[in-house]
């Protein structure tokens, strides 16, 4: 058994599972202000298209490396709320990033937020043609 870490090394990419233990979804995004180290939530898919779905940080049990592990059952996942994007939030300009985020940019708008997986990072991870972050 891994020992807890703290919120601050939460990646995308991470196994979320539910209080059973069964894998629920993945970390897309993790939400918080770590330069005062407030811990809001994630924001957690549980398929390459599915609707991104918030966890508050008061409904993780255990946080280990690689894993989340949620305190809710499987059926309380499925009615989690649907990820907001916060009010602010750092931002890429597509034009000093990489050519997978520029591609995702123009997929989403303009530009892609920091540590937020999108969705052609997803199908290339998905498919194995992309490193894990």
């Amino acid at each position: 058994m891994a020992d807890p870490v703290s919120w601050l090394l939460i990646e995308p990419g991470w196994a979320v599972v539910d209080a059973a233990g069964d894998e629920v979804g993945r970390v897309e995004e993790v939400a918080g202000d770590s330069t005062v180290d407030i811990f809001d939530g994630l924001a957690v898919a549980s398929g390459m298209f599915d609707r991104q779905r918030y966890v508050a940080a008061e409904q993780i049990a255990e946080i280990t490396p690689g894993r989340v592990q949620l305190a809710l059952d499987r059926s309380a996942v499925a009615a989690l709320p649907p990820y907001e994007e916060p009010a602010e939030s750092a931002e890429i300009e597509p034009e000093g990033a990489s050519h997978v985020t520029r591609a995702e940019a123009k997929i989403e708008g303009g530009t892609v937020r920091e540590h937020e997986t999108g969705i052609v990072r997803r199908v290339l991870e998905w498919f194995g043609l992309a490193g894990k972050r």
